[in-house]
């Protein structure tokens, strides 16, 4: 069901927090959309995204400021059926937008998740990704 995830890191400042990323770890910058996000490729299945530090977000360093994004293999509605089946509740509904559906969650400690079903993946194309999944 999982397939991959985006690692949401709240950052004081993005210039400083994206040459860290790049210039020290040596990881890809691979989109950046001015100082309201940028995302690194962190290997194969591992995005990480860096948010500048707002009212909507904790304060970096602080319990919540690393959001976990992961990435689903089948349609949302399924994921959100299976993880109910499991006690887990969902904050809110299924919000759809361009870069795909989300749906948002806690895990046991209050920390956020969020699933993601990328868009433009069709069934089938979904259904090879979990059928060929370790």
């Amino acid at each position: 069901m999982i397939s991959g995830g985006n690692a949401t890191i709240i950052v004081a400042d993005m210039d400083r927090s994206i040459r860290f990323y790049t210039e020290i770890l040596g990881l890809k910058l691979t989109n950046r959309f001015g100082n309201s996000w940028a995302t690194v490729d962190a290997g194969a299945t591992l995005t990480i995204g860096i948010h500048p530090a707002s009212a909507q977000y904790p304060a970096p360093g602080t319990k919540g400021s690393i959001i976990l994004g992961l990435d689903v293999d089948v349609p949302i509605e399924k994921a959100v059926s299976r993880l109910a089946q499991h006690g887990v509740p969902m904050k809110g509904s299924i919000v759809r937008s361009e870069p795909g559906n989300f749906v948002h969650l806690q895990d046991p400690d209050g920390n956020e998740i969020y699933l993601w079903e990328k868009a433009g993946q069709t069934a089938s194309e979904r259904e090879l990704v979990h059928v060929s999944a370790p």
